[in-house]
């Protein structure tokens, strides 16, 4: 299996950027004791506070498949609907 590198960019609604941020960040914990998981980090932009982009490492696209069906995924979605402008996601794998 190879690994898999997720990149995902979150930009906040102007006005939501706090709660979309304490979203996030509740999902650290919690996804770092998913098996399967190597790396989940989370940044925020230096010039624009709305932009959040998550770094993950996964062993594998299965295991990262199952993260992504976890209930703490659906709680956040729930959570920061119609206050995310632009989310985007890229499955990246290392090459060198």
């Amino acid at each position: 299996m190879a690994q898999l590198t997720i990149l995902a960019n979150i930009i906040a609604k102007a006005d939501k950027v706090e709660l979309v941020k304490a979203e996030l960040l509740k999902l650290i914990d919690i996804t770092r004791l998913e098996e399967g998981c190597i790396d989940y980090v989370l940044h925020q932009d230096n010039e624009n506070p709305a932009h959040f982009t998550f770094y993950e490492n996964w062993a594998s696209r299965e295991l990262w498949q199952v993260h992504m069906g976890n209930q703490h995924l659906a709680d956040y979605i729930a959570a920061t609907e119609a206050c995310v402008d632009k989310f985007t996601l890229n499955e990246m794998t290392k090459i060198a």
